[in-house]
């Protein structure tokens, strides 16, 4: 027995003695030209392969005592490195690994953004450091390369890429409120704090020259953003991520000019202020000025994003950057619908050399922004994030709008004519705090773990002003007391004046007198504020390779200032959240996730029988494919998602009358389904795509106020996009570029199909009408020399005519018709 235990010791002992001697630990470091870390750099000996991380350390183990180190990474030339182990040690520290940029290579940057990274900015909606496709959400990418291709100017433009989601309403061209799976109103934040907090609107206007990329979850995000009633809307949220500085001495300045005057001047410019290289300042800013393919209308505006960037260790990066945007624009309606019934489609789009509005009309838009934000490693497993952010959003608008008259012989071509004015100041503030937990074990499972707080103020005020009318020979009239006078009346197919001192109307006299005036007198504010604190913590288990677990849970309480009885409302609601991840092979994820979301904005309504209505409550299950392809430079994803709205409520009204009631009813349910399937990448290594689809089957159930089956306002069945880019990257074309889009977003109705009034006209018991479907076409070619890069963009080539309305608050807009740009810019 002693002599069997000896030999199995011995051959132990030389096992461990061979092992010893031939294999090892081997690590270091890989940077660019610039001393940058690189970060996903593919390291590989013989058959193992490893990525460096987000500082471009490595570390292989069990590798042969002396072999060679290969170095592979998009966009850089293939490096080997040789290295020995000495007769000491098994392991063994190479010299920093600088790869050299090779000019003649592929764009690192994808459409979606960088291959195998988290893109800058995700963790302020997701609040853990995961990739895309390792979410149990929807989310999707709109990278700065796609806004540089494609010429892209505002918020709808961008997300048009992501499938679903469209243009609620612009609410006179000068607001961008979207709407996704059957939501409006998503929210739309700038690195991570809300700038418009009216839920109805929840607009966004963006200049795309500071964006480094818009990102967006679909679906409820309440574990990372809250309740409904602050940010968690069910639809979704949309991030737009400013750019910082990236370390690097560099500029860039253009121009761009196109159809109907437009002049737009862009620089960005970002250095290194140190020789160590640990502080780095970015600024970039734009001017535009335009006018309008309709007559009468103009725009400018004026942007700048300053930014500056501290790693004062190697664990700590700071980052403060602030933002300012002022634009003035006029509103503008663009048609009109003839015809006093929402079941009729008599719409009448403007001829392009009128405008419905008066010269005196405009729209100031001015945002302010500051973020602050602290990443810091206290180890290799654990870290924290800190951010702050405010934002102050101010509108003054002066417009006129429009009301049919009915006319005894049913021509409906006569519409009164009204002025008026509002201002809204709205300022949030923002805390977000988390601590990030990775590669932690409990046996042989592994996770991923976040535990955070956030803190959150929005305090708005709203202005509605009084219009005094004066003229000769008529006593001066608050436009809003004397319903049906308006300024003037006008046919919408003859001609009218834009100018309110050529206005002709018929005085107390008889007598025929040109020239009216308007005093706008400002009336109380009406504020609303409210505070808002979450807890969430959240848990990525890994249980093997190939299945994944995600668990989290969100408690929200938010408090309401009650300005007219001096008390606060506090009201609080749990979220769990919960899914899997299953990957059969390498880059493929099958997803599976439950979320909701709680209203408490109707909570506390009063019912007939005196009870309170309680919170609305939105469940989801949605399911699907995350999949890379072609070394993950093309993504394929397919999901599948059910909707429940539950707990809706309506104020009720007096029998046969707007007139309101003490007390809300109970409305039903809201469903929705649909699929949604996006490819994006690049399929050849010249050859882009985006391509997506969206199928949405939304409609209420169960409902006394709503007519069963029937979908809610601007929510169309199917909306579509394509996008492709052909690069010539060899001979006399090479550098040249050609692009092409199309879109098409579904009909949808105009307005709510009610059965009982809803304060919003007389429209109920009417079916309305489907606002029709339009597809537009664009192209774009590009060419870059050396540093200089030019582009022409053509857009609506077809020069279709579509429309976008919030029809019952009197809103409809149209698109551009067919129009071009060129742009040139230098790099330096």
């Amino acid at each position: 027995m002693d002599k069997h235990l000896l030999a199995l010791a011995s051959t132990f002992l030389i096992g461990s003695a061979v092992y010893g001697q031939t294999s090892g630990i081997v690590k270091g470091k890989v940077v660019d030209a610039n001393n940058n870390p690189l970060s996903s750099v593919t390291v590989s000996i013989g058959d193992k392969t490893v990525r460096t991380d987000h500082r471009g350390h490595f570390r292989l183990q069990g590798v042969d005592q002396n072999a060679v180190i290969r170095f592979t990474y998009l966009g850089y030339q293939t490096t080997s490195v040789d290295y020995v182990f000495s007769s000491a040690s098994r392991e063994v520290v190479i010299k920093p690994v600088v790869l050299v940029s090779n000019e003649q290579a592929i764009d690192e940057v994808e459409v979606f953004g960088e291959r195998n990274k988290k893109p800058k900015g995700l963790e302020m909606i997701t609040r853990m450091p995961l990739k895309p496709s390792d979410q149990i959400q929807s989310i999707s990418v709109i990278s700065n390369k796609v806004i540089q291709d494609q010429g892209i100017l505002t918020l709808t433009d961008a997300v048009r890429n992501i499938p679903g989601v469209t243009l609620f309403g612009s609410y006179g061209g000068v607001k961008e409120s979207l709407s996704t799976r059957g939501f409006r109103g998503v929210p739309v934040l700038k690195n991570g704090v809300r700038m418009d907090s009216q839920f109805q609107t929840a607009s966004g206007v963006v200049d795309m020259q500071g964006v480094e990329s818009i990102q967006m979850i679909k679906g409820s995000a309440a574990v990372t953003q809250g309740v409904i009633t602050d940010l968690g809307n069910a639809g979704g949220v949309i991030n737009v991520v400013t750019k910082t500085p990236n370390f690097t001495n560099a500029g860039e300045v253009g121009v761009r000019v196109g159809s109907w005057g437009q002049f737009r001047p862009t620089f960005d410019f970002q250095t290194v202020l140190d020789k160590k290289e640990t502080v780095a300042f970015r600024m970039d800013g734009a001017y535009e000025r335009s006018d309008s393919f309709r007559k009468g209308l103009s725009a400018n505006r004026v942007y700048l994003n300053p930014s500056l960037a501290w790693k004062p260790t190697d664990r700590t990066t700071i980052t403060l950057e602030g933002d300012y945007f002022n634009d003035n624009r006029t509103p503008v309606n663009s048609a009109v619908n003839r015809d006093t019934s929402q079941s009729v489609n008599a719409l009448y789009v403007i001829p392009n050399n009128r405008f419905l509005g008066f010269n005196s009309d405009n729209n100031n838009t001015e945002m302010k922004s500051f973020m602050g934000q602290i990443n810091h490693e206290l180890t290799d497993r654990w870290s924290v994030r800190a951010s702050f952010a405010t934002s102050s959003y101010q509108v003054d608008n002066q417009s006129s709008s429009v009301g049919l008259i009915k006319d005894k012989e049913f021509k409906f071509n006569t519409f009164n004519r009204y002025v008026g004015r509002n201002t809204r100041d709205d300022k949030n503030k923002t805390f977000q705090f988390d601590l990030i937990g990775k590669d932690l074990y409990t046996g042989g499972v592994k996770h991923l773990v976040q535990a955070g707080v956030d803190y959150r103020i929005a305090d708005a005020t709203t202005t509605n002003y009084t219009a005094t009318v004066s003229g000769k020979g008529i006593d001066s009239y608050d436009i809003n007391e004397r319903k049906g006078v308006g300024i003037d009346q006008i046919d919408v197919l003859g001609d009218w004046t834009n100018d309110l001192s050529a206005v002709e109307y018929i005085d107390k006299n008889g007598v025929k007198q040109k020239g009216k005036t308007v005093k706008f007198t400002a009336g109380e504010g009406v504020r609303s504020y409210y505070s808002s604190i979450g807890f969430m913590a959240q848990d990525v288990i890994e249980f093997n390779k190939y299945i994944k677990a995600v668990l989290g849970l969100r408690y929200s309480e938010i408090i309401t200032k009650d300005f007219v009885s001096t008390g606060n409302k506090k009201e609080s609601a749990w979220n769990p959240m919960a899914g899997f991840i299953v990957t059969p092979f390498e880059n493929f994820n099958i997803f599976g996730s439950y979320t909701n979301s709680t209203n408490l904005r109707s909570a506390a309504n009063r019912l007939e029988d005196g009870t309170t209505a309680g919170p609305s409550r939105t469940e989801q299950f949605e399911g699907g494919i995350k999949s890379d392809w072609l070394e993950n430079r093309l993504r394929f994803n397919l999901t599948y998602f059910h909707i429940y709205t539950s707990n809706l409520t309506n104020q009720a009204y007096k029998p046969g009358s707007s007139i309101e009631e003490t007390f809300y009813f109970k409305a039903g349910s809201l469903l929705r389904d649909g699929i949604e399937a996006e490819l994006n990448g690049r399929i050849l290594e010249n050859l882009t795509v985006m391509l997506g689809y969206a199928y949405l089957n939304a409609r209420y159930e169960d409902s006394p106020s709503y007519v069963n089956g029937s979908a809610p306002m601007n929510a169309p069945k199917h909306t579509a996009n394509a996008w492709v880019q052909y690069v010539f990257n060899q001979g006399a074309l090479r550098n040249l570029s050609l692009s092409a889009g199309v879109y098409y977003v579904g009909d949808r109705p105009v307005n709510e199909y009610s059965l009982t009034p809803n304060g919003h006209g007389e429209y109920y018991g009417t079916e309305p009408f489907n606002m029709p479907a339009y597809t537009t076409l664009n192209a774009q070619v590009g060419y870059k020399w050396r540093r200089f890069d030019a582009r022409v963009f053509v857009n609506n080539i077809t020069n279709e005519i579509g429309l976008n309305s919030y029809f019952r608050g009197g809103f409809i807009n149209q698109i551009d018709p067919r129009n071009a740009a060129v742009s040139l810019s230098y790099k330096f």
